[in-house]
């Protein structure tokens, strides 16, 4: 009996949108089954190279957690393109300036490294405090048996 997967149509009409609260949620547990929710993982009807995930709402982002010492030895490096042009933040810089960047990155290194990151990515959004302005999409709170 062959496989069928379903079309893209089908996938996109399944959509749904989750908020996950971060309000003392340990970064790379909470990072991990938003990764997991934006890919599709937890529906059965998962094709790696389908967006079959849903939307993920991250509200309170200044104030996940970090275990450890990764506050003060966490760094955050990028590029700038030119000759010398490493930038390097530690992770309590970045937390008390952009707390929803810290979580954007993980998020982002949890998801495939292919064509669809950045259209997965597109459904991925972190708010600092408890609002948010998708209303509207009737967002479900995030139980976390629906992603096991």
């Amino acid at each position: 009996m062959p496989t069928r997967f379903l079309s893209k149509a089908e996938a996109m009409a399944g959509d749904r949108w989750f908020v996950i609260d971060a309000a003392d949620q340990v970064l790379g547990r909470l990072a991990s089954r938003a990764a997991t929710v934006l890919t599709g993982k937890h529906k059965p009807g998962y094709a790696p190279f389908l967006v079959t995930g849903d939307h993920v709402i991250v509200v309170n982002a200044g104030r996940v957690r970090l275990t450890g010492q990764k506050l003060d030895q966490k760094m955050y490096r990028r590029h700038t393109g030119y000759p010398g042009g490493l930038r390097e933040v530690s992770a309590r810089k970045m937390f008390e300036t952009y707390p929803e960047r810290m979580i954007e990155d993980a998020v982002l290194g949890m998801l495939p490294k292919n064509k669809l990151r950045k259209k997965l990515a597109r459904r991925l959004r972190v708010y600092r405090g408890a609002e948010h302005p998708h209303v509207a999409q009737k967002p479900e709170a995030l139980s976390w048996s629906e992603v096991h």
